[in-house]
């Protein structure tokens, strides 16, 4: 019996080619799986741009085989995937797809790997909200949100959370020296209120530093965030949730070779160590474990984060939030994730799923 195609104006070879791919799929089943696409977002406008594209290097390195990934470099304005033989092939912002000479890359969803502008500050996470892309990260508000310290600490402050003050001073505003010492007392920090890997700090230790201190953090950005110098160990706690699962990481403590963990400490081999699980009473360590899970509720984040502490006498201290933390080899999270038995691959490939 002669089988009528429908008129559509298609060929009859169009049907027997759609009949024939439904068939291999029905015999091959689950093992017909696509790969996803995912772009790796790396690069961005600050000082952090070298840091961001070793995460990428290591995310890619990780997710290798389980995912189709483009490395997607942003500098200002010029979006770009560079190909193994050194060609650059530029994305087409309107719908974040990859033109290529023959064909269009579109991406199932995108894994932020920017510290700072303008992936971890809300421009990029709003973009990919407009354009329909999934994202690996915090929403557009809660990344500007903790990306602004000052702004992140008076939040969490209405929820006590325990931290300590510190003053705000913006670019060109007038101010006295030693009133603010006064105020903070000695040694105090000098730091930009919008940065990351340290970039811009300073222990003042003496008034006569706190000029050269507050011209090297406006370097970084147009506010700048003085606060009191806290006596005890530096920590840091991971936590990522899922549908799935909720992991909160073993603690980290943070022993600087140097005055403090600046970005000298943080990425170069022997200026730090960093002791996984911390060397803290079992009791200190669940608080931290619970405020920084308590943190992450609090401010409604999405996908890997990592919470930051001193513990003093009088207990954990919050310092602040990174909702796009470092992923090279000597970053935090990774070792962390080790400790816990979770592969990179594996924890990766989880905020990825975790978005379809």
């Amino acid at each position: 019996m002669a089988i009528q195609l429908p008129v559509t104006g298609l060929s009859p070879g169009f049907f027997e080619l759609h009949i024939q791919a439904k068939l291999i799929s029905v015999i091959l089943g689950q093992n017909c799986r696509i790969m996803r696409t995912i772009a790796i977002v790396a690069g961005g406008n600050s000082s952090e741009y070298p840091v961001s594209v070793r995460s990428a290097l290591g995310v890619a390195r990780a997710l290798e085989g389980k995912y189709e990934t483009y490395i997607i470099t942003i500098k200002g304005t010029d979006w770009f995937w560079e190909d193994p033989k050194g060609r650059i092939f530029r994305i087409d912002k309107n719908d974040f797809t990859l033109v290529l000479d023959d064909q269009r890359i579109r991406f199932d969803a995108a894994f932020i790997s920017i510290h700072g502008d303008p992936g971890e500050n809300g421009p990029l996470q709003g973009y990919f909200d407009m354009t329909g892309i999934p994202y690996t990260s915090c929403n557009a508000f809660v990344s500007a949100l903790t990306f602004n310290k000052q702004a992140c600490k008076l939040y969490l402050n209405e929820y006590g959370i325990p931290m300590t003050g510190g003053l705000l001073l913006r670019k060109g505003q007038l101010y006295d020296a030693s009133a603010i010492v006064k105020q903070t007392g000695l040694p105090c920090f000098v730091k930009p209120n919008a940065s990351g890997s340290s970039f811009g700090v300073t222990k003042v230790k003496e008034s006569g530093e706190f000029a050269e201190a507050l011209e090297k953090a406006f370097a970084e950005g147009d506010e700048v965030l003085v606060e009191s110098f806290m006596k005890g160990t530096e920590v840091a706690c991971g936590v990522v949730k899922t549908r799935q699962r909720k992991i909160v990481m073993p603690v980290t403590e943070i022993v600087p070779k140097k005055e403090f963990f600046d970005y000298e400490a943080k990425y170069t081999e022997g200026f730090s160590e960093e002791i996984t699980p911390a060397r803290l009473p079992e009791d200190v360590t669940a608080r931290i474990q619970e405020l920084s899970s308590e943190i992450y509720d609090i401010l409604g984040c999405r996908g890997i984060v990592r919470v930051d502490f001193i513990v003093t006498g009088d207990g954990p201290q919050f310092l602040e939030i990174n909702t796009i933390p470092g992923m090279t080899e000597e970053s935090i999270i990774p070792r962390q994730a080790a400790v816990s038995g979770i592969s990179q691959t594996d924890l990766y490939s989880m905020v990825i799923e975790d978005l379809f």
